[in-house]
């Protein structure tokens, strides 16, 4: 009796000091400034989705395809736009260039070798901002429109003017997944440059679809125009072949792309007839 007591005393001394709370401090909101509904991503750094595993002795056919991605095209306009970044939103070009000038992120960029399509030689980004910039006339003049005198500054190319990019990509078969797959290997932005009044693209480097690019894509959220609730990343993008696009070369004997030999409609014609004979192929192995 003495304990029971004893315990409830000690039950009593604490419930006088529970400080109180109150029921509008249950509802209380937070203060914390937050720029939406709540902070994206917060759960942690996003994972890339594993690749299958490809053996050669698996891949009884293959194929390997330059597909160009016009970014004017409505459904590919999410690589383009912001063409100023805000928030944690960036287009394809700043995200690329990012990653090259940052040493830690492993990503490295090569040359663009217009004949073969390989990735052969290495290139830095030092070289890389001296193909993209330029230099600008800049005169000063006095009250009388006389020009006193004449700066040359220089100028990087604004991201704006890239836009296009092309993708390397093989298409094969695994024999042991009965599968007709896909991977990307590189992708290339393109410049539009102005020349003798007409807009010119400019292939300006090629990056690996590796896994260090993939890490930064993975991060980097793409503008879902349907749900901005449901935010895909441009690895997501690239994995699910949400983009339109169009075949513009295929490995062949000589070595060239389809506009060397067909134009305008022919040319279009040609992509489409590349397009199909993949799917033949497929179809082809299976009898019904």
């Amino acid at each position: 009796m003495k304990k029971l007591f004893v315990i409830l005393s000690f039950i009593g001394l604490g419930l006088l000091f529970v400080p109180e709370v109150s029921a509008q401090s249950l509802f209380e909101e937070d203060t914390t400034v937050k720029d939406g509904l709540y902070d994206e991503n917060e759960t942690g750094v996003k994972a890339p989705m594993p690749l299958p595993y490809v053996r050669e002795a698996d891949v009884m056919w293959k194929k390997t395809i330059w597909r160009e991605i016009d970014f004017r095209q409505k459904m590919n306009q999410g690589f383009y736009f912001p063409t100023t970044s805000h928030k944690n939103l960036k287009n394809l070009y700043t995200i690329l260039k990012e990653a090259l000038q940052d040493p830690t992120s492993g990503v490295i960029a090569y040359k663009d070798e217009s004949i073969t399509g390989e990735l052969i030689k290495p290139t830095t980004w030092s070289e890389i901002k001296t193909q993209i910039t330029g230099t600008t006339r800049v005169e000063r003049t006095d009250d009388y429109g006389n020009v006193i005198s004449v700066d040359y500054v220089e100028s990087e190319m604004n991201s704006a003017e890239v836009k296009r990019c092309q993708i390397k990509e093989e298409w094969y078969f695994d024999k042991q997944r009965s599968e007709l797959l896909v991977k990307i290997i590189a992708i290339c932005p393109i410049r539009m440059v102005e020349k003798d009044g007409t807009q010119v693209p400019q292939r300006l480097f090629w990056i690996p679809y590796d896994e260090n690019l993939r890490k930064v894509l993975i991060d980097a959220p793409f503008f879902n125009r349907s749900n901005s609730a449901n935010r895909l990343s441009y690895d997501d993008v690239f994995m699910r072949r949400v983009f339109d696009s169009y075949i513009i070369r295929e490995d062949n004997i000589f070595d060239r792309s389809i506009n060397e030999y067909a134009k305008g409609a022919a040319a279009l014609h040609e992509s489409e007839r590349v397009k199909q004979s993949i799917i033949d192929f497929e179809q082809n192995l299976w009898e019904y």
